[in-house]
């Protein structure tokens, strides 16, 4: 890998423990205002915690969970991390996981390209609707759309990675250098 790639996936990291961190301080928040609730002279005395001002908590948990999902799926997850069923991958020749490479990338590729038109589609109505309650926190200005525009990326990111793997295994012939052999740690 690059020193670019490597930079780039360093950045992607960075951003899904920030989205994770986040996510994690927000769903304390949200459990100690639903526990203090029971305790009106909170929310009387301290208008600031008053519990029906955190009706965002939620939405916004959710609307971080797709962001971290999707962007860690696309540029975090690498190929050894998922689960994968690959006894009929090992136990044939070499060239013949050259093919299941080049079947699984184009399948890939052709599975999520003709999804982002109308994806893309979708997403000019979404630029109308406002979230429930992510508006009380950020304003009128969000709308669904960009909540889950890191789709697109992954619609466009995934699809690019493994017909960047196809593409080098049919130019090199030979099975993923980066996938580590038996008995080795990856």
């Amino acid at each position: 890998m690059t020193s670019l790639g490597k930079l780039l996936r360093r950045v992607a990291e960075v951003v899904a423990a920030v989205l994770m961190f986040t996510m994690f301080a927000t769903f304390i928040l949200q459990v100690a205002i639903r526990y203090s609730a029971r305790l009106t002279w909170i929310g009387e005395s301290i208008p600031l915690l008053e519990p029906t001002n955190f009706g965002w908590t939620l939405e916004f948990c959710l609307a971080l969970w797709v962001w971290l999902i999707f962007l860690g799926n696309a540029f975090v997850v690498r190929d050894q991390d998922h689960v994968t069923f690959d006894i009929v991958y090992h136990a044939v020749h070499p060239r013949v996981r050259r093919w299941f490479i080049i079947v699984a990338g184009l399948a890939i590729c052709i599975a999520l390209l003709p999804s982002i038109a109308p994806t893309w589609d979708r997403f000019h109505i979404l630029r109308l609707k406002r979230t429930a309650t992510l508006s009380n926190l950020f304003g009128d200005w969000i709308r669904m759309r960009d909540i889950y525009s890191v789709y697109i990326l992954f619609l466009v990111v995934v699809p690019a990675r493994y017909g960047w793997k196809a593409w080098l295994a049919i130019r090199q012939g030979g099975v993923n250098r980066q996938q580590p052999s038996e008995g080795q740690k990856p």
